[in-house]
C-alpha cells in the first residue's frame, strides 16, 4: 500500500562526491553518521527527539522562525553535521502506506533486528569493501531505517552506499532497485519509476523494483498503470510485499472487499514477525477507514503481539481507541509514539486530541505538537526529501495557510494522485477560494476510494460554494463511513450537517 520542489535538493558537499573504490575508516560511503558509528541507533533516536523538542520549544515562537535557518540547526543538532543541508507522504497516511518489511532482503536483515543487521553489514564492509551486494543492501537498510525511525538523515547515507555499489558493479539491479526505493522515500516518484524500470531491465524478477514501481505509479495517480504493474508483480514474485500493494490498488478504487481478502491471504502466508506486524497493521488501517474500530483494534493487537514496538500499529491503535471513545488511552499511546518518533501524522493526531480535550494547558500542548511538525519537515528537507504534501496537510489546519497553498500547488504540479487533489482542494478552501477548490475535491473522490477525510473536505467546500444538497450528502457520507475520522474534523462535520439540516 501506501512521501518534491527545487528547495528540497540538498546542497552538494565534498563528502557527496562519488566515493573512491576503497572506504576510509569509519567514514566510507554510507558508514558514517557523524559520530563514527551507527551501532547505537536507539541513543541516536533519543538525541534526535531531544533536538527536535528543543528546536520546537515554545510552539508558536518556533513557527515564526525562518524555516531554512532552522533546517541547518536541526541537521547539525540531530546528525552532528553529517547531513548536507539545503533548501517541504498517505499514510498522507498511505508510500505512506508502505514499504514491506519483507522486501528488505536478503535474509535476516529483512526480518530480524534492523539495527543489528546494519551494524553487522558495516563490519562486513570494512573487511570486504568491494562487496557491491553488501553496499546495496546497506543502502536499502538505511532507507528502511529512515522510514521506521522517522530519521531522514539516513537518506544521504543510503545514497552514498548505493552509489558505492554501482561504482563497484555498474548497472547491478540490487543497487538500482535501492535507488528506486530511496527516491520513493524522498517522494521523487518520477525518479523512483525510472530507477525501478532500469532495475527491471536487468532483472525482471527483482521484488523491490517491482514493488517500488507499483508505489511510484500509485503516488503519481496513474492507477490503471499501477493495477497492471501489481498484476505483473503478482505473476513474477507473489508474496507479502506484492500482496499488500495489490490490495492497496484495489482499495484506492473502492474495492474494499478484494483488498481485505488479499490482505487476509497475505496474513495467512506470513510467518516472520515483521511480516505479520506489517500485514496485520494494513488490515487494521483498512478496517479503520471503514469505521470498523473493534475489528481494527483486533488487527493492531495481532500486529503488536508480533512486534510490540511497531510504530504504525501503535499509532493505528491509538487512533482507533480515540474513535472508540477511549481518549485517555489514545493520548497516552500517541504520547509514547511521538516521544520516540516525532512524525507528522501522530504529531497532528496528538495535537488534535489535546485541542478536543480542552483541559488547562492543552492548547499550548497542541501548539507544541504542530511546531514539531515544522521541525520534522525541516530535517526531512535537509535529508533531501520533498515534504510539500505533509506541509500542505498540516499547515492548512494548523499553520500558515498561504504556505499550505504554495506547497499543495507545488505537489500537484508534480503528481495528480487523489491525495494531492484533496490537499490542494483543502488548501484552496482555507484560503477562501472554494469555487476553484471544488473540481479538485471532486477529483479526490472520483476513484471510489472510501476516505472520510476526503468526503468531509468535499462537503465543507460544497457548502461554502453554495451547494447545500451535495454538502449534506458528502458530510453524511463521511460520518456514516468513519464517524471518528478526526477528533476536530468529525466534530466540525457534525456541526455543519446539523446546520444544513436545520436550513432545509
Amino acid at each position: 500500500m501506501p512521501p518534491r520542489t527545487t528547495d528540497s535538493t540538498p546542497e552538494r558537499r565534498d563528502d557527496d562526491r562519488a566515493p573512491s573504490t576503497e572506504p576510509e575508516p569509519e567514514t566510507a560511503g554510507g558508514l558514517e553518521d557523524g559520530t563514527g558509528s551507527d551501532s547505537a541507533v536507539e541513543p541516536g533516536v533519543d538525541r534526535r527527539v531531544a533536538a527536535l523538542r528543543r528546536a520546537a520549544d515554545g510552539g508558536r515562537r518556533w513557527r515564526a522562525l525562518h524555516l531554512a535557518g532552522c533546517a541547518v540547526l536541526l541537521a547539525v543538532a540531530v546528525t552532528g553535521g553529517a547531513v548536507a543541508v539545503g533548501g517541504g507522504q498517505d499514510s498522507g497516511t498511505g508510500v505512506g502506506a508502505v514499504s514491506a518489511a519483507g522486501a528488505l532482503s536478503p535474509g535476516d536483515l529483512a526480518r530480524g533486528d534492523l539495527t543489528a543487521g546494519i551494524a553487522s553489514l558495516q563490519k562486513h564492509l570494512r573487511a570486504q569493501p568491494r562487496d557491491f551486494g553488501g553496499w546495496s543492501t546497506l543502502g536499502v537498510a538505511y532507507v528502511e531505517q529512515a522510514r521506521t525511525n522517522g530519521d531522514p538523515s539516513r537518506y544521504p547515507q543510503a545514497e552514498r552506499a548505493l552509489r558505492r555499489s554501482l561504482d563497484l558493479e555498474p548497472g547491478n539491479d540490487q543497487a538500482l532497485a535501492g535507488q528506486a526505493a530511496l527516491a520513493a522515500a524522498r517522494h521523487d516518484f518520477p525518479g523512483a519509476l525510472n530507477h525501478a524500470d532500469r532495475a527491471l531491465k536487468q532483472n525482471p524478477y527483482n521484488e523491490r523494483a517491482l514493488c517500488t514501481r507499483i508505489d511510484a505509479l500509485v503516488e503519481l495517480g496513474r492507477y490503471d498503470d499501477a493495477a497492471k504493474a501489481a498484476r505483473t508483480a503478482d505473476d513474477r514474485r507473489p508474496g507479502v510485499p506484492v500482496f499488500t500493494r495489490y490490495a492497496y490498488v484495489h482499495e484506492l478504487r473502492g474495492d474494499v472487499r478484494t483488498a481485505r481478502s488479499v490482505l487476509e491471504r497475505a496474513l495467512g502466508s506470513a510467518s516472520a514477525p515483521a511480516d505479520v506486524a506489517y500485514v496485520a497493521t494494513a488490515l487494521g488501517q483498512l478496517a479503520w477507514n471503514q469505521g470498523e474500530y473493534k475489528t481494527a483494534l483486533g488487527h493492531y493487537a495481532r500486529a503488536l503481539a508480533a512486534d510490540d514496538a511497531y510504530l504504525p500499529a501503535l499509532e493505528g491503535r491509538a487512533r482507533a481507541q480515540a474513535a472508540s471513545g477511549d481518549r485517555a488511552a489514545a493520548v497516552t499511546g500517541l504520547e509514547q509514539v511521538v516521544a520516540r518518533f516525532p512524525l507528522p501524522g501522530p504529531l497532528v493526531a496528538l495535537g488534535e486530541l489535546y485541542e478536543d480535550r480542552g483541559a488547562d494547558g492543552d492548547r499550548a500542548k497542541a501548539g507544541d505538537q504542530y511546531a514539531l511538525v515544522d521541525a520534522w519537515t525541516a530535517l526531512a528537507r535537509a535529508g533531501g526529501a520533498n515534504t510539500d504534501l505533509e506541509t500542505a496537510l498540516a499547515a492548512a489546519d494548523h499553520g500558515d495557510k498561504k504556505e499550505a497553498l504554495r506547497s499543495a500547488r507545488a505537489e500537484w504540479d508534480r503528481r495528480h494522485s487523489v491525495h494531492t487533489a484533496d490537499a490542494l482542494a483543502w488548501a484552496l478552501h482555507v484560503n477562501g477560494r472554494d469555487e476553484e477548490a471544488l473540481p479538485y475535491a471532486r477529483r479526490a473522490t472520483a476513484t471510489g476510494y472510501r476516505n472520510a477525510v476526503f468526503l468531509y473536505h468535499r462537503g465543507v467546500i460544497e457548502r461554502a460554494a453554495g451547494d447545500e444538497r451535495e454538502a449534506r450528502k458528502h458530510l453524511k457520507a463521511a460520518l456514516d463511513l468513519n464517524p471518528g475520522f478526526s477528533p476536530l474534523g468529525a466534530r466540525e462535520a457534525r456541526t455543519a450537517l446539523k446546520d444544513l439540516e436545520g436550513n432545509r
